[in-house]
């Protein structure tokens, strides 16, 4: 016998006591409650966290990759000593950090002066000098007064963009610190012998003898060492009058008797007035303080941020092509000046 099947019910025959059909109900199967809820919450989440980063950055930063933070001082003090690092090899994409914090502390109305934190080896010549003539617009300029904290290292280029300080700007060094090292170096490594092992022969051809000056796969010639010779006396000429422009307690032929590239413990670079006072940076902020005659203030200090794409996109790896190992060969072939306290500015990158 056939029977029709109304929708959402079941009927079967009739029963042996001929009451009718018999009615079985079907539910159609329903999605539980509290699975909608547990997704609901989810995104609710996911959208609060992301306006809450935007709301920190916001907040805290500059807007350009710039963090400020709270360091110590009062909280809801208006006026501002910024607190701007200079640490590890002074090197791109670094460079451009420490630029960018630089304009910040100058377009900041609220930032009465700065001390600049130095904790490095130095670096390429053209990055510290870049470093230094923005820190001399930040003091002469905006009229913000810049004192220098130095801690591990304030060697060669370290040194030398705390010279950004200025004649007024105080030098504080920790007992620990090593300071100086003034000087240039252009690093070059003779592999010939090595190469004539591995059967290795340059050939390339040039347009020029000097073409390919300071090839790895020779040793540096006598006319390479002429050509050089006023390129690194120009860069040492500049770094000897940054330092006599700005530590007015010595002259050209005092400084050019300490331009050996010797490093100095703290104590004898208070001796021979390359700094101004051994102290630490609570020290250094203190009597910028004085000095700017500030009662309340807020110290803050600026670090360098990702994007929140940046955060995501760093978060992806993926394999070098082929061709960047050849790229970063060549690079490194590159002759560059330093003002740098190490012949391998490979290895100086380790500090930071």
């Amino acid at each position: 016998m056939n029977v029709p099947i109304q929708q959402g019910v079941v009927t079967e025959p009739p029963s042996p006591g001929g009451r009718g059909p018999l009615v079985v109900v079907q539910q159609a199967p329903r999605r539980r409650w509290w699975t909608w809820l547990l997704f609901l919450v989810l995104l609710i989440s996911v959208a609060f966290n992301l306006i809450l980063y935007t709301e920190y950055h916001s907040y805290l930063g500059t807007g350009d990759g710039v963090n400020e933070r709270f360091y110590s001082g009062d909280l809801l003090a208006p006026d501002k000593i910024a607190l701007i690092y200079v640490e590890g090899t002074i090197s791109p994409p670094f460079t451009g950090h420490i630029l960018k914090a630089i304009e910040q502390a100058g377009t900041d109305d609220h930032v009465k002066g700065v001390v600049l934190v130095v904790d490095s080896p130095g670096g390429l010549v053209a990055d510290s000098h870049e470093i230094y003539h923005e820190l001399r617009k930040l003091d002469e300029e905006r009229h913000k007064p810049i004192y220098v904290s130095m801690r591990r290292l304030a060697a060669s280029g370290g040194y030398y963009v705390s010279m950004g300080a200025g004649p007024d700007g105080l030098l504080y060094a920790e007992p620990t610190t090593w300071a100086g090292s003034i000087g240039v170096i252009i690093p070059h490594y003779d592999v010939s012998g090595l190469a004539d092992k591995l059967g290795v022969k340059e050939d390339s051809p040039k347009t020029g003898e000097f073409k390919d000056t300071l090839s790895i796969f020779r040793p540096v010639s006598k006319a390479e060492k002429d050509l050089w010779k006023p390129i690194l006396d120009d860069s040492l000429d500049r770094f000897v009058h940054v330092i006599a422009d700005s530590r007015k307690m010595l002259d050209v032929k005092q400084i050019r008797e300490l331009a050996t590239g010797q490093i100095f413990t703290s104590n004898q670079s208070k001796e021979k007035r390359l700094i101004d006072k051994i102290g630490y940076l609570d020290d250094a902020i203190a009597d910028l303080k004085i000095k700017l005659q500030l009662s309340k203030v807020r110290v803050v200090k600026y670090e360098s941020s990702q994007s929140l794409l940046e955060t995501i996109l760093s978060s992806r790896t993926s394999a070098s092509p082929p061709q960047s190992n050849f790229s970063a060969l060549l690079e490194a072939a590159v002759p560059r000046a330093y003002y740098l306290f190490s012949s391998v500015p490979g290895l100086a990158t380790t500090t930071r």
